[in-house]
């Protein structure tokens, strides 16, 4: 009997043994499929690019006082962006607090560094505009304009950023303003090449709207730093700063095959948005077909958000377009 006492014990113990190797080979499985679940989810939902925000976004908001554009650091990283990219124009009244230039350029920029690494976010470039343009026919005002974009270089760079942003407008011919584009963008370029800073030019209505011409220039200036910053919506050759939401354009250049012809030279990307549909998306830009351009172009920078619509407020407008682009970066191949 103590036999066999001691038999059913070894076998309950055996048993035992048995159920919780099961079992714990069980929770192993479940815990490997959890992984490659999860694993799958990351590959799937994280984009190929990064995400930065557009000063200009907020450009109501900080022309009609409702905002400070010195908290733009802040509000991008409240609104979950790893990068920003300024606008020179909505900090002229900042430039305008002391009688000296320099004093007051010398104060925003101490500000604006500070306070991108308290909210530590990353400074990329400057959309520099009211300083002239580069392309323009006349040699003293194309010269001027090159000293006058000189001061937001210096301040990319003790920024941190990588660019600034020009726009090369003329007029004349599509050959004499490629020509003049070519003297600017290469006098500016050198200066910038010395401070370790890009020179990008916006397709931003004119010439500069054809992506064919602006990428001509670009091959014929032939400088690592002087680039493009593809933007989605400002292909209208004939309107203002080439907006195709504008009800003024009446000739816009195909924006896919801009976007193209713009990738091998961008630097950074500018996703414009206007108003969006039912499904979050957007009537005259197809996000997908346009994503998988950068992507084939091989680009894996930032992508900055820049709304430009009327019916939702720019907080809206701004998270309705991220999530557009995390959208359109899921289904690209």
């Amino acid at each position: 009997m103590k036999k066999a006492s001691q038999l059913v014990k070894l076998s309950t113990i055996v048993i035992a043994i048995l159920i919780l190797t099961v079992f714990s080979c069980g929770e192993k499985q479940k815990e490997a499929a959890e992984t490659i679940e999860k694993d799958e989810l990351v590959e799937v939902t994280t984009p190929f690019f990064k995400l930065s925000l557009a000063q200009w976004s907020l450009n109501k908001a900080v022309r009609e006082g409702g905002q400070s554009p010195l908290d733009f650091a802040q509000k991008a990283s409240e609104l979950g962006f790893e990068g920003v990219e300024y606008v020179s124009q909505l900090y002229r009244n900042e430039l305008e607090k002391d009688a000296d230039p320099k004093i007051a350029m010398e104060t925003l920029l101490k500000t604006l560094k500070e306070k991108s690494e308290t909210y530590k976010v990353e400074n990329l470039l400057i959309m520099v505009d009211g300083e002239g343009y580069l392309a323009t026919l006349d040699d003293n005002e194309r010269a001027q304009t090159i000293e006058n974009h000189k001061k937001w270089i210096d301040a990319a760079k003790f920024l941190g950023c990588h660019s600034i942003r020009v726009n090369a407008h003329g007029e004349g011919t599509y050959e004499e303003v490629a020509e003049a584009a070519v003297k600017g963008l290469t006098a500016l370029s050198s200066y910038a090449a010395t401070q370790g800073i890009n020179v990008l030019v916006e397709n931003h209505g004119g010439y500069t709207s054809n992506g064919q011409w602006l990428a001509e220039v670009m091959a014929k200036v032939n400088m690592p730093n002087c680039g493009t910053l593809p933007d989605f919506g400002n292909f209208c050759i004939t309107e203002g700063y080439g907006s195709i939401n504008s009800e003024e354009c009446d000739n816009a250049y195909d924006i896919y095959k801009g976007v193209s012809e713009l990738m091998p030279y961008a630097k950074a990307v500018s996703a414009k948005t206007y108003d969006f549909d039912e499904n979050g998306d957007q009537p005259k830009i197809d996000y997908v077909k346009m994503m998988q351009i950068v992507k084939d172009a091989g680009y894996t920078g930032f992508v900055g958000v820049e709304y430009e619509g009327d019916n939702l407020s720019e907080i809206d407008g701004i998270n309705a377009t991220k999530e557009l682009l995390l959208k359109a970066a899921s289904q690209v191949q």
